[in-house]
């Protein structure tokens, strides 16, 4: 495995709502689901004293972005309508923004109703796991809003999404995804693309590791920031026959062979070994 790649892209920063948030260096995005539903025990939450706690210990942390989402996109999990997902989410941006006047919230949604009144709320990021794919006004919608947009690859819908996916080659088939979303994005007038090869979401093991270990490419052939979400997926607990409360130490692991590859954002639930991951990354490097 390719494990100390130097990517030749650098993005400087990108412009969330007229705040630049570097990324001269790797960030980490604490998420905090605003759910009962999350696959992951420790982060599920529906009380707003518990979400804003979260925000500050996230932020205490080190997190530079916090994710908020509403719906759980764990294959088999209920979906939610747009009208739900705002029940739930205007109250904790208003809440974490009231606290927290500075953070940069990111919402993680493939409405586009959604990505409109979450930004005009106070977020600064959409995080779009279909891609544009579930809803065709929302890359439109977003090269309105002009926010960055996080776009992910993944193969079928949420609920069958770990139904044999299959690839004729996964590497070459997410990046050639991405390449096409990327111009639809540039087309629409998006200017702070980052991409995001699904790690999890309609792939088997084998496919994770796959993309894993060709992670730079993704970097080096779109020169777009990239974001690694990994943290306690099965792709960890599985292979270690393990649970994802005990999948800290293997979802660590990971990211800093995701920041070896170059990525830019690190999406994580534990926020303080992610950025020690990337402190140590960065020390070793010269910094």
């Amino acid at each position: 495995m390719k494990t100390n790649h130097i990517s030749t892209f650098t993005p400087l920063s990108i412009n969330c709502r007229g705040r630049l948030l570097s990324l001269a260096k790797p960030v980490v995005m604490g998420i905090i689901n605003v759910t009962d539903d999350s696959f992951y025990e420790g982060n599920r939450m529906r009380e707003l004293h518990h979400i804003v706690e979260k925000a500050g210990r996230h932020l205490e942390e080190g997190a530079a972005i916090l994710d908020l989402g509403a719906q759980s996109s764990r294959p088999g999990a209920t979906m939610i309508g747009a009208d739900e997902e705002l029940n739930r989410l205007l109250p904790a941006i208003h809440a974490i923004l009231n606290k927290y006047p500075e953070a940069i919230i990111s919402i993680d949604t493939w409405y586009a109703a959604v990505a409109e009144k979450t930004v005009h709320a106070g977020a600064g990021i959409i995080n779009d796991i279909s891609a544009g794919d579930l809803d065709d006004q929302m890359i439109p919608t977003v090269g309105k809003l002009q926010v960055p947009y996080i776009a992910m690859h993944m193969q079928g819908e949420p609920a069958t999404m770990q139904s044999n996916p299959q690839y004729d080659d996964v590497v070459r088939d997410v990046l050639d995804y991405l390449i096409r979303k990327l111009a639809i994005c540039r087309a629409a007038g998006i200017k702070d693309f980052i991409a995001d090869p699904g790690f999890g979401f309609g792939k088997t093991l084998e496919h994770n590791y796959s993309l894993m270990a060709n992670l730079h490419l993704f970097t080096d052939i779109l020169q777009t920031p990239i974001l690694t979400g990994i943290s306690r997926k099965s792709m960890i607990y599985k292979l270690l026959d393990t649970t994802p409360a005990e999948a800290l130490n293997g979802t660590t692991i990971l990211n800093t062979v995701a920041l070896q590859q170059g990525t830019h954002i690190l999406r994580v639930h534990d926020v303080k070994p992610a950025v020690e991951a990337v402190r140590i990354l960065d020390k070793l490097n010269g910094n």
